[in-house]
Order: C-alpha cells, then structure tokens, then sequence
C-alpha cells in the first residue's frame, strides 16, 4: 500500500465508511533526520481519526525514538509497527517481514518501543512467517502479546509468497485463538459477504483492508452492511467511479495546495489508475487519462465518457 494510503485516500476512504486507519509505513531513521517527505507520508487530519502511524526499522534505539517522537509531535490514536512488508528494499534492511527470520531481535524492537511509549495503545502487523517452513505467527503473536502489544493484524500469507496464492484465514484464525488481545485478519478481502464470513467463522476481532480498497474505495460501507445484516448497496456504476475518480483528485490536488505540489493531474495516475477497474473501454479510458493535464481535463473526459455511454444504452 505503500504510495497510496496517503492523506488523500484515507480522506476518500473515510468519507467512504472506513473506521479505523494506519498511516503508510515510515521508516524510522527517515522520522529522527527529520526528513520532510517521511513527516509528510504519516501525517493526518482529525477527522481522519481513530488514526494510527506505522513505522519500520530494524534497530530497537532508532524505533523507540521515533516511536517517541511521533507520539509527541502527532498524538496518534495508537503506534503500529511493521512486521509484515515483504518488499526486497525493506527486507534487505532486515525490516519489515525479514524480522520473521530473527524473532530476537524483532522482540527486543518490541519491548524498546514498548518502554519509550507506555502512554499509547501499540499494535504490529505481521505476517505468518518467512515462507512455508517457517511459520511463527502463534508464537511471535503470543509473545507480543506478553511484551504489552494491545492488537495484532496478520496477513494471511508468509513473505516468500509476497502477494501470490491464498491466504490462509486458517492460520489467522489459529493466531486468534493463541491470544487474548484482538487480532485483525488481513489479505482477500474483495467480497463483503465473504469478508464478514471469514470474521465470524476465524474468531478474529476485526478485518483489514488493504489492496481491496484501492479500485473500491467503497468497500468499507459495503462491509459495514453486511455486518449489519442489510442489504447490499448496489454496485457502482460508471458514474459512481467517475465521481470518486475525480473525488480522490480533488483531495490530492487539495493536500498538494498547501505545498509545493503541482496542479497539474498527469502525476497522479498511478493513484487513480486503479478507480477505472469496471469503466467500460477501461484501457481506452486510461491512455485519455494520462492526457489530461487539469482537474477540468479530468471532469471533461468524465462527462464525454457518461454521455456516450448513454448514447449507447439509447442506442441499444
């Protein structure tokens, strides 16, 4: 999720029923050299709240101070580690779901946080180990649990898989029931039905999307209903993509007002790349949106779009 759940789309999905959200992972020594751009990526508004800030490193010192550090300047709901990222860069760090490998010293990161925040609710998101061979996700949950961690998030899947295959709810829900602190399971959650199945039937205490919201940014409410046991919202149509499509535009273009961002649109497509999943002539649609330079460009493109597709159904 790296480069996307920045303060934009944690706005979009907010307004789109999310409850809880975590800031995009931060490297920790980015925090303590006071890099602008690593402030940036884990700041939040507060009506974004509950809001948590997640950072990554691989030396206790450096996280307990910037753990501290963002405590003091940003006051978060709670402080998330990270312990699940199975990106090359961050393992070879020995960040992130490369710790799975050396449980020590992921542990003593832990309890140095642990003694540098005692004020704030601290949680971590893992996965279930460094590949099939290795599974530890019972005995790293249980001993954070001991280390004073209030809540776990487990990805269903070992580093080695990345994002391939299944993941295993299975697992999770054997993580759930080796602790007594609410875990939240994380990975497949596309459909809401299946989404609030997997909840009951694992006894975790919570779901975690992640890519999921990327190209359905309205999910949240879609789980929120099936919690409820209420009838599914229909399925958004081209107009309700185009509407969040230039929604997510308007809060970047927003947020990079208050900096040195650019007005133009162009830079932003890989962000909004994934709402046109669904807009018929998708491919079409997306090389017409790489030509746009403006919000006006975009809102333009939007109504020639839903007009012709009107045409169409006239036509048809």
């Amino acid at each position: 999720m790296a480069r996307h759940t920045d303060y934009a789309f944690r706005a979009l999905c907010k307004e789109r029923g999310a409850d809880v959200m975590v800031t995009e992972f931060v490297q920790s020594e980015a925090l303590l050299r006071d890099n602008a751009k690593a402030w940036e990526m884990v700041d939040f508004a507060p009506e974004q709240r509950p809001m948590g800030v997640q950072i990554f490193g691989a030396k206790p010192a450096s996280m307990a101070k910037a753990a501290r550090l963002v405590c003091d300047r940003l006051r978060p709901d709670f402080l998330d580690l990270n312990f699940g990222c199975p990106a090359h860069k961050v393992i070879e760090q020995s960040a992130g779901s490369g710790l799975l490998r050396c449980t020590p010293l992921l542990f003593d990161i832990v309890k140095s946080v642990r003694d540098a925040i005692p004020d704030v609710p601290l949680t971590a998101k893992m996965r279930l180990g460094w590949d099939a061979d290795s599974i530890v996700a019972v005995e790293v949950a249980a001993r954070l649990e001991q280390l004073g961690v209030e809540a776990i998030a487990v990805h269903g899947r070992t580093r080695a898989q990345g994002y391939s295959g299944e993941a295993d709810w299975e697992w999770i829900g054997r993580v759930a029931a080796a602790v007594s602190i609410p875990v939240v399971g994380n990975g497949d959650l596309r459909d809401p039905a299946a989404a609030v199945e997997r909840l009951r039937r694992h006894g975790v205490a919570g779901l975690m999307v992640g890519r999921a919201a990327l190209a359905s940014p309205w999910i949240f409410g879609d789980i929120r209903a099936a919690l409820g046991g209420l009838p599914q919202p229909p399925r958004p149509g081209p107009a309700e993509r185009w509407t969040t499509l230039i929604r997510l535009a308007e809060l970047t273009l927003e947020r990079a007002a208050q900096g040195p961002g650019e007005r133009d649109v162009r830079w932003m497509f890989a962000k909004l790349h994934p709402l046109t999943q669904g807009l018929p002539g998708c491919r079409r649609i997306r090389n017409a949106i790489q030509r746009c330079q403006s919000l006006a460009d975009l809102r333009r493109l939007a109504d020639s779009h839903l007009a012709e597709l009107t045409q169409q159904d006239i036509s048809g």
